[in-house]
């Protein structure tokens, strides 16, 4: 499959713009909890899409949609939402000596990579219990490791403060009761529910 370059809507075509850096801002304002889900929206169509996406107030929903399809990679969303086990921004030092290791290039000294292809790299970053494998993977798999197994107190121990270390931190929700309503009402509006 190629990777998108634009999306369309009602027979008028808007191009992506498909650097990964562009969607993994998108992906920060999307997890942001100081911005409410109107303004997360509108960043995300002006930032995939410009000023022609920001301008077209009549194809915002459907903009919105193919923004989010276009961020999962394809694939349709789910409900269900696990613990992540990576941040692309606070893992970056972590993403760029991975893919030195594994492919021989730092995506964050080129020039463009599309957003689709680093992220098929990051999914496919090497991953061995027994062997040589990317600082990366090593990593997620400690922050997901389940030590209520290991019978030995003292290693346990060990796994668990290596655990906290690497630990990713939890973002404090700072709304109000009334945006968080809000911002559901818009969210399933958005996915029309409402």
């Amino acid at each position: 499959m190629n990777n998108p370059e634009f999306v369309k809507v009602k027979n008028k075509k808007y191009k992506i713009n498909t650097d990964f850096r562009v969607a993994i801002e998108c992906n920060e304002i999307s997890l942001s909890d100081n911005i409410n889900s109107y303004e997360k929206s509108l960043a995300i169509i002006y930032l995939l899409f410009g000023e022609i996406g920001l301008n077209d107030t009549d194809n915002y929903e459907q903009l919105l949609k193919l923004a989010y399809k276009y961020l999962n990679c394809g694939i349709e969303q789910t409900d269900y939402e696990e613990e992540p086990d990576m941040d692309f921004v606070k893992d970056k030092k972590l993403i760029e000596s991975s893919f030195k290791y594994d492919y021989g290039y730092n995506p964050y000294q080129m020039k463009y990579l599309h957003w689709w292809d680093f992220y098929n790299d990051v999914c496919n970053l090497s991953n061995s219990e027994f062997g040589s494998c990317c600082v990366l993977s090593r990593v997620r798999t400690l922050r997901t490791y389940d030590t209520s197994q290991i019978k030995d107190i003292a290693t346990r121990e060990k796994i668990e403060r290596a655990k906290e270390q690497v630990a990713l931190r939890k973002v404090i929700d700072n709304r109000t009761d009334e945006q968080r309503r809000l911002d559901e009402l818009f969210e399933k509006q958005l996915r029309g529910e409402w």
